[in-house]
């Protein structure tokens, strides 16, 4: 059954504020083989103006897809998550995430569609600081794949 096109536009509530540590900085840094020092060596960062170590750009999406969870489990939106899968991601930066940063993320269902079937959902994440200053937005493309025939 095709998704709620009435959805479209519906913003969910900030989440509670996100705390970036230096360390899951380093641990993703690693995990994804960056080997830039601007990622886990404070010196190196403040050698070229940040305050402490940034984040990866990809950091971000471990904060924006948890805060899609929203979305996903809203049970008026009817979404089968066990026939999701991740279509695209994308994101659009004000300023790099730094160690020490408290971040929310506000979700927005930006579109509905769908194809062969298949229901598309994007999703946008705006990321913001605690002074309330935009860092990010990043979009998640989510497809639900059609229910198979008996």
């Amino acid at each position: 059954m095709a998704l709620d096109q009435s959805f479209v536009g519906r913003t969910y509530p900030p989440t509670a504020p996100y705390e970036v540590g230096r360390e899951k900085i380093r641990e993703f840094a690693e995990a994804v083989g960056e080997t830039n020092p601007v990622y886990t060596d404070p010196e190196a960062a403040k050698a070229l103006g940040y305050p402490d170590v940034i984040a990866p750009p990809t950091f971000v999406f471990s904060i924006t897809f948890r805060a899609a969870g929203q979305v996903v489990e809203d049970p008026q939106l009817g979404l089968d998550y066990s026939r999701v899968v991740h279509g695209d991601q994308k994101f659009a930066y004000a300023r790099p995430v730094r160690a020490g940063d408290r971040l929310t993320v506000t979700s927005t269902i930006e579109g509905i569609k769908s194809l062969a079937g298949n229901d598309i959902l994007d999703i946008r994440g705006e990321v913001h600081d605690e002074a309330g200053e935009h860092v990010v937005t990043a979009w998640t493309k989510l497809v639900a794949r059609a229910a198979e025939e008996a």
